[in-house]
């Protein structure tokens, strides 16, 4: 019971640490779907019907995983007060 407890305390992060992860997450998205576009097939499959290059299929997966990434560090921005910009409102964003 005890080492759960202490697991999600060092599960937290500092804002901090995210602020230093966060560009090395999205440079590595940006890694992944050039090793995606440049190492797949150009081949085509059929969705909805329509043919759709293979290569947008785990491209769409890493779009999705990097506005998560985003998503979440602006929504740690705005619990912690945010570092940059902190006078803006969430209405003026």
């Amino acid at each position: 019971m005890r080492s759960a407890v202490v697991d999600r305390e060092t599960s937290k992060r500092s804002g901090s640490d995210l602020a230093r992860r966060y560009p090395v997450a999205l440079a590595l998205y940006v890694v992944l779907g050039l090793l995606v576009w440049f190492t797949m097939e150009a081949g085509k499959i059929l969705v909805m019907g329509k043919p759709v290059d293979l290569r947008l299929v785990p491209l769409m997966v890493l779009g999705g995983l990097a506005l998560r990434t985003v998503v979440a560090r602006q929504a740690d921005r705005i619990r912690g007060g945010g570092e940059k910009g902190a006078s803006e409102s969430p209405e003026s964003l």
